[in-house]
């Protein structure tokens, strides 16, 4: 958005964009949820909560890809909002979208010792500590910090590489996908009732208002459209195509699941996924390895909201509107450098503080993803309104259909976090985050933005064409 940004390197292919957002939107609630969605709804509930769901994330995937292909510039949502609504509200949009990538970035940290300790027998070595209730072994401490440099160092050498690791685990997920579902065709029990005999109304309501948060992560290709070499309306359409795969991936797991034993059975499972993998091919060592493509699955949503997050702080560094040292590019990589390594940073420390710790960060942290969301539809409205000329490589037809439909989801996704939802923050644990968060974008905020600052960020995105 301002002059360092020239220096990113155009370098990631429609392939790598697009599985940076598939691996991001697939991580280990695929393993781990599927059997609770088939014994809230069935499977053919299921599948119709996730369509449902697919097609209110397309909504809103739609008007992020009309905004990408006209303004494909590093930070994505900051962008669109700092031209439509000024620094105060691109500020609240991207500082909000920071906290949802961050806190992903640091559950994942916990999230692989988690899935470790399903795989490998002992794996639980030298209780610590206790956090809220839950132990910290230092066996976790020691895998997350590994992991945790690990993804880091890779993000920090290149773009390219971490797109290219992604390609690996995303084909990882895809063929462990594919040997589900080719199994269950074989293997898989008859079904004794009709298909939509099982299905219930608030079964189906149950899992769709879940599917959003599933779907989260197709917005890292707007983070990196500035590092793409796509044509502006392809970046666009990738949006609600990575969302659309997404989807059938997500309905493929759950009706092959469904084939290889009742909802009832998985949902008592840990790992239900895996579970079913193992009910069909009769092998525990194939349920092992279809556990080891769900770590395949955290391993990509970590690279890519570890991508996102460090985009997003650079572009807000990059305006003045938290301190300009953070928006430094490395000489050699072309990567948002100090913004990577201070969020690896952070991360390395995320397995001291307990499972139950970060499952209330994640959770605080959806919230600030679909606050994001919203600041993103209202951009969308106000600059149809007021720049009809804006170049639109994707221009959606019925814009202001599409642009109120987005307003209304994302104010229902905002609504699932309110007291009263469904998936309301725990008081005081998940709004103390929300709070402390808000505090400390206030101060930085007013520490680090001055007119002068703004002033330029606001000219230098009048250029932006």
């Amino acid at each position: 958005m301002v002059e360092d940004s020239n220096n990113f390197e155009r370098i990631l292919t429609k392939k790598d964009l697009f599985v940076l957002a598939f691996g991001a939107m697939i991580g280990w609630g695929w393993i781990i949820q599927t059997g609770f969605w088939i014994d809230e709804a069935g499977v053919a509930g299921s599948v119709l909560g996730f369509v449902a769901g697919a097609i209110m994330v397309c909504i809103v995937g739609l008007i992020y890809g009309e905004l990408a292909s006209a303004l494909p510039f590093v930070g994505g949502e900051h962008v669109y909002s700092f031209r439509a609504l000024g620094p105060l509200w691109s500020f609240v949009c991207t500082w909000s979208l920071v906290l949802g990538y961050v806190g992903v970035v640091v559950f994942e940290v916990v999230a692989l010792p988690s899935a470790m300790a399903y795989i490998v027998p002992g794996f639980n070595v030298l209780e610590l500590w206790t956090v809220a209730g839950e132990p910290v072994y230092a066996s976790w401490i020691l895998v997350g910090g590994i992991g945790a440099v690990v993804m880091t160092a890779l993000n920090y050498r290149g773009v390219k590489p971490a797109a290219q690791f992604q390609t690996i685990l995303a084909l990882v997920i895809g063929l462990a996908g594919i040997m589900l579902v080719i199994g269950a065709l074989f293997n898989g029990q008859s079904q004794p009732n009709p298909p939509l005999s099982d299905v219930g109304t608030a079964g189906v309501a149950t899992v769709a208002i879940m599917t959003p948060f599933m779907f989260v992560g197709f917005d890292v290709i707007p983070q990196s459209a500035e590092e793409a070499d796509v044509a502006p309306r392809l970046i666009g359409l990738l949006i609600p195509a990575s969302v659309t795969l997404a989807a059938l991936f997500y309905i493929a797991v759950i009706w092959a699941s469904g084939q290889a034993m009742p909802g009832s059975t998985l949902v008592d499972s840990p790992l239900p996924a895996a579970a079913a993998m193992e009910a069909i091919f009769s092998s525990q060592l194939i349920g092992r390895i279809m556990a080891l493509a769900g770590i395949a699955g955290i391993l990509t949503s970590w690279n890519s909201f570890l991508l996102g997050a460090s985009r997003a702080v650079f572009a807000l560094a990059d305006s003045g509107m938290i301190p300009r040292r953070i928006n430094t590019l490395h000489p050699e990589y072309n990567t948002p450098s100090t913004a990577i390594a201070l969020i690896g940073g952070l991360s390395i420390f995320a397995p001291l503080f307990g499972e139950q710790m970060l499952v209330w960060i994640v959770n605080a942290s959806g919230l600030g993803l679909v606050v994001a969301w919203f600041i993103v539809a209202v951009s969308f409205l106000v600059l149809r309104r007021r720049e009809p000329e804006l170049n639109r490589p994707l221009k959606l037809p019925f814009g202001y259909a599409f642009g109120v439909a987005g307003l209304v989801l994302t104010l229902g996704f905002i609504g699932l976090y309110l007291p009263g939802g469904p998936s309301a923050l725990v008081w005081p644990y998940e709004w103390a985050i929300v709070l402390l968060w808000a505090l400390l974008g206030v101060v930085l905020y007013g520490a680090s933005s001055t007119d002068s600052d703004l002033e330029l960020a606001d000219l230098e995105l009048d250029e932006l064409e």
